[in-house]
């Protein structure tokens, strides 16, 4: 199985390629026997009505002389003619080889004229390399009217190799060639839906708002396409409806705890108003994050050839002025096709993450032939393994290896991940080998 093309296409094409080259093989084959057994009954033939013209002709003349010229002048390579007076027993004539030949002779001479043909064994020299002939040697002996008889003698047997027909290989070749190209453009013509179609979910997976695929084409593909179109519509619709209703959620929540705050401000005891005002402003928070969250997933940002590099350099001058220590290095990237706010604020959670709970950040760019790696690490306890994954779940939140002391909503590495997968990449947490987590963020070269 490992030998197959991995795609439709390239399956497609081998099964088409060994079949065509199955079917023009056996045709070859067939044709070029059939040419063979042709050739040999036309030679056949044409021995036949050699020896029926000699006949005629020596029938015609009487003086011996005048025969002995002829049959040297009619005598060839492959048939030779001489005067004889030996007869021959015709039913030593009754091998099916010769069959076609002896109905010829019978038909133009009369079947009263006696005849035979007998097969002879060529020299060994002549038959070298030949394979069983069609047509072997024979001795021919016809009776004139005379009396006397005629010899014909064929010692050069008419073999099976017959001489390739260049020409015919040739038109064979070119009719392959055709019927190939044709096939391999119909394969193409037939597959291309599926790559659309493969190509427009990878899309969908990164903008919910792409354009919808165009119902054209065969009557399966226009089905698909408007299949698909009606999942992206609903899927649409499904998100936007749940985007509306917790950011309304999120956002009315806001009043009731800016009024709970004035409250909570009225406290005489100290100790309370501070429980609740911590409360109330991790409600805030959480309500702030929920809204971000929201909007992330709506990626309505325009893509802009955005320097990686200068933003990096941008963010990293804004955590120095806030006593925060970050590393950049690594390779300077081109400009990367992005939107640029939501990567900012992909690359600040993950750096704010970083900071609060493994102090020292590296920040390091690396290119790749096919994507982007920003790869952040940190020096702090790391993470589980088993729950390397499931932190990337909104709201969730470590409670051994991770302070709940630090803060946070356990949404900025949902938020994150969201932008990376809207950009067509994607982000994988290891824990280092000398303690600390690195968490890397691929982004594929187009976006």
């Amino acid at each position: 199985m490992h030998l197959l093309p991995s795609s439709l296409f390239g399956r497609l094409v081998i099964v088409l390629l060994i079949g065509l080259l199955l079917a023009q093989l056996l045709s070859t084959l067939i044709l070029f026997n059939d040419r063979q057994w042709q050739m040999s009954k036309i030679r056949e033939k044409h021995f036949a009505q050699r020896m029926v013209k000699t006949v005629q002709v020596l029938d015609s003349l009487t003086d011996k002389e005048q025969r002995e010229q002829l049959l040297a002048v009619l005598s060839t390579g492959r048939l030779r003619v001489a005067l004889g007076t030996t007869d021959c027993v015709p039913d030593a004539a009754q091998s099916p080889i010769f069959a076609s030949i002896l109905t010829i002779l019978h038909h133009r001479l009369g079947t009263e004229r006696p005849l035979c043909i007998v097969e002879i064994e060529a020299s060994p020299t002549r038959l070298a390399g030949l394979k069983t002939p069609l047509l072997p040697p024979f001795f021919a002996k016809i009776q004139l009217q005379d009396g006397h008889w005629v010899g014909f003698e064929h010692i050069h047997p008419t073999k099976k190799g017959i001489a390739t027909p260049w020409r015919l290989l040739i038109i064979l070749i070119v009719l392959l060639f055709t019927v190939l190209t044709l096939s391999l453009l119909a394969v193409r013509w037939l597959t291309r839906p599926l790559g659309i179609l493969a190509e427009a979910a990878e899309h969908l997976g990164r903008d919910i708002h792409y354009s919808p695929l165009p119902e054209n084409g065969p009557t399966e593909v226009r089905r698909a396409a408007h299949a698909f179109n009606t999942m992206q519509t609903r899927l649409t619709r499904y998100l936007e409806d749940r985007a509306r209703i917790l950011i309304a959620v999120s956002h009315d929540l806001k009043t009731p705890i800016t009024r709970l705050r004035l409250r909570v401000e009225q406290l005489d005891d100290q100790h309370i108003r501070n429980s609740f005002l911590k409360d109330l402003d991790e409600m805030q928070s959480m309500t702030t994050a929920t809204l971000d969250f929201m909007r992330g997933l709506e990626n309505q940002e325009h893509i802009q050839l955005l320097d990686v590099g200068a933003l990096l350099d941008s963010l990293q001058a804004d955590y120095e002025d806030m006593g925060v220590s970050v590393t950049i290095k690594g390779d300077t990237p081109q400009p990367y096709p992005a939107r640029p706010q939501s990567l900012k604020r992909c690359l600040v959670n993950l750096i704010d993450n970083a900071h609060k709970y493994g102090e020292q950040v590296t920040v390091t760019l690396r290119k790749q032939p096919e994507q982007l790696q920003i790869i952040i690490t940190d020096e702090g306890p790391g993470i589980p393994e088993d729950a390397l994954e499931t932190v990337f779940e909104p709201f969730y939140r470590l409670e051994r290896s991770r302070s709940r002391a630090t803060g946070g909503t356990g949404l900025g590495l949902s938020i994150a991940r969201n932008i990376a997968r809207a950009h067509g990449g994607d982000i994988i947490l290891h824990n280092r080998g000398g303690g600390g987590l690195e968490v890397i963020l691929s982004l594929p070269n187009t976006c």
